[in-house]
């Protein structure tokens, strides 16, 4: 696995190496144990506490006349509207899809290297290494303070506030693709270059180069493979994030989704569905090779293939980014931004809030331990590298199953899944889990690919069983890292509640969709803050018990 695809995950790792490790053997210390210890009985009470909550055991959840839409859904599948009216349309909605993803990618790769270098403590540190400088370092905090609002809002929030300054233009989803993604592709590049630079960046600066020179001519080559291999991972997110802006009106195939879906047309959905399946199963695959054998001329061809999909997308779409600079759009900011100043509280008032946030935090918990179960226990059978003709047509179908259940997005199956339950913060917790259990899946199948296996092998020519040898070769290896992804997805799970909130799934985002229909500007701002600051909270918390797992 690249460092690219690693950082997406472990972020915010701190100086020094790992802190619950000795540093001279590697052994975990005595209070490592124990502060682990700690987070899994409060990790277990917290999901003790959030099932209650949500009614498990106390109330009815389960809606039985749910189930005959349900198998209507279903039976759907093996007769999709295949019709040539449709699939043209389905064809152009792909392109729609596809370019929104292509240039919201590209912006946000623009943005993300603006910001990389902003926030790279590779910039800001002294031309001496070993001088510290206290307002470097007060300025590196604050840069990386700044550009971590954006990426604590969800696309889905950035399109409802850019649709009332932009309307119904391209540039609505392009933005609200690019702003959220641009500050996720800073942090991670600039983790790229400050591991990147090295004795070359010290020695430019040195013999006199200024930090840009440094940058350009001692960082950036060497890590161009890993920024280009990134930029591709970032795609495959992207196409995800264009269908679920195209559900709140951005067009393409998400549009067509939900569409359907009002008219529970559920044949033309499964064409919806089996076209976004085939668009991620091949952008999974490429980007999986670029990152698993990134060859120079791989990392070359797929650089030139994103420039031409960047062209061609824009012929698409025809997007007039003249219009962010005008006279209007300036205007439209500030009568916007007079709106919605000063924040308010929502109708049942700021214990509302309150009482709301808490049940988006149950509802990300939920999601986080409903997908992590499943996705821990399917990946060992989608790893490839199965050596037997059975086992390797159980890792495809596992990987299909995979690729199906993120490919879908998450207003989708939280729809289905309130089909047969009743609303509330369950059935957006379940919805979550079944999406995130997609990425998931996937995440931990590359852990597994990319195991070492010396021990394992070693354990077995000793004559070890199976049993033994997955409980002290594999099982040690791969729990860290796997526990390290679920952690990380347990953030964006919880910026994805306002989406299934959106659809009657309940929390902040059932709240802010209110506000935004009642043009309660001043309201959602207030909502927005809630969630950052919820983000905050989950974000320490996960980053502490990462801190653990080191």
């Amino acid at each position: 696995m690249s460092r690219a695809d690693a950082l997406t995950t472990l972020t915010d790792r701190e100086a020094g190496g790992a802190p619950d490790r000795d540093r001279g053997t590697g052994a975990r210390r005595p209070w490592g144990i124990r502060r682990a210890r700690t987070w899994s009985v409060l990790l277990l009470f917290a999901v003790l506490w959030s099932l209650w909550d949500a009614g498990v055991g106390r109330r009815a959840l389960v809606n039985p006349g749910g189930w005959e839409l349900q198998r209507r859904f279903w039976a759907a599948a093996v007769h999709p509207d295949l019709s040539s009216s449709f699939v043209s349309t389905i064809g152009h909605d792909a392109r729609t899809t596809i370019a929104f993803a292509v240039l919201g990618t590209a912006l946000s790769v623009l943005i993300g290297l603006a910001g990389a270098v902003m926030i790279s403590e590779t910039w800001w540190r002294s031309r001496r290494p070993d001088r510290r400088d206290v307002r470097r370092r007060a300025g590196w905090l604050a840069s990386r303070g700044l550009w971590s609002v954006p990426r604590g809002i969800h696309e889905a929030v950035w399109g409802l506030y850019l649709v009332n300054v932009l309307g119904r233009d391209p540039l609505v989803g392009i933005l609200a693709i690019a702003i959220p993604f641009g500050a996720i592709t800073a942090k991670v590049y600039a983790e790229i270059l400050d591991e990147t630079a090295g004795d070359a960046y010290d020695a430019l600066r040195a013999a006199g180069a200024g930090r840009t020179s440094a940058l350009a001519y001692g960082v950036l080559p060497a890590a161009l493979p890993d920024l280009v291999s990134y930029a591709f991972y970032r795609f495959e997110c992207s196409i995800r994030s264009a269908v679920i802006l195209g559900m709140i009106g951005a067009g393409g195939i998400g549009f067509r989704l939900s569409l359907s879906f009002q008219a529970l047309a559920y044949r033309e959905m499964w064409t919806a569905i089996y076209a976004l399946v085939i668009i991620s199963a091949v952008a999974d695959w490429w980007g999986s090779r670029l990152r698993r054998r990134g060859t120079a001329r791989r990392v070359r061809r797929s650089a030139l293939l994103g420039l031409a999909l960047v062209a061609a997308s824009i012929a698409h779409l025809r997007p007039d980014f003249g219009r962010l600079v005008s006279s209007s759009t300036r205007a439209l900011v500030v009568e916007l931004v007079e709106r919605s100043w000063w924040p308010t509280a929502p109708r049942d008032g700021w214990w509302g809030l309150v009482e709301r946030a808490v049940d988006t935090f149950q509802m990300s918990l939920l999601a986080l331990v409903f997908a992590s179960a499943i996705a821990i226990a399917i990946a060992f059978v989608a790893a490839r590298g199965g050596r037997t003709p059975i086992r390797r047509a159980a890792s495809l179908v596992a990987r299909t199953v995979l690729v199906f259940t993120r490919a879908v997005p998450p207003p989708v199956w939280a729809l289905l899944v309130l089909f047969v339950m009743y609303p509330g913060p369950l059935p957006g917790a379940v919805a979550l889990g079944i999406y995130n259990f997609g990425i998931l899946g996937r995440l931990c199948a590359e852990v597994i690919e990319n195991l070492d296996d010396r021990s394992g092998r070693a354990l077995a020519a000793l004559g070890a069983p199976t049993v033994a040898v997955f409980a002290y070769a594999t099982l040690p290896q791969t729990a860290p890292r796997m526990a390290a992804y679920a952690l990380y997805r347990w953030e964006v799970a919880l910026r994805e509640t306002v989406i299934v909130g959106v659809v009657g799934a309940g929390g902040l985002g059932r709240l802010l969709e209110q506000q935004r229909a009642a043009f309660d500007y001043s309201g959602m701002l207030a909502t927005v803050i809630a969630l950052l600051l919820l983000s905050g909270v989950v974000d320490l918390i996960s980053t502490a018990m990462r801190r653990t797992l080191r």
